[in-house]
């Protein structure tokens, strides 16, 4: 009988501590659950925000092509003779200029 009892209190004991270790173990998923939710929301916030920030390199890339081109522009003889006639009023001998006097 004595060892029946001793049975008893050892299974009664191992129900108990695998109570605890699951108990244990449903707090650690539900704290790395909540955890891995707050991480996967971060990486879509920074998921967008690299999306934004290759926008705007691709717009910048876009504006350095534009200055190159304007830059080869103002070194030909067509943007010093548009300069020379809008800024300066200059004009080829035996060119006439009409201009609106409405303006």
């Amino acid at each position: 009988m004595a060892t029946r009892a001793r049975y008893k209190r050892r299974r009664s004991q191992n129900r108990v501590g695998i109570l605890w270790a699951s108990f244990v173990v449903l707090i650690l998923v539900t704290v790395v659950s909540i955890k891995s939710i707050g991480l996967m929301q971060k990486a879509g916030e920074y998921q967008a925000r690299e999306m934004e920030l290759q926008a705007q390199i691709d717009a910048e890339y876009t504006r350095a092509e534009e200055i190159q081109e304007f830059e080869r522009y103002t070194q030909t003889r067509k943007y010093i003779e548009d300069t020379a006639k809008d800024k300066l009023g200059l004009v080829y001998p035996g060119e006439i200029i009409f201009r609106n006097e409405g303006k």
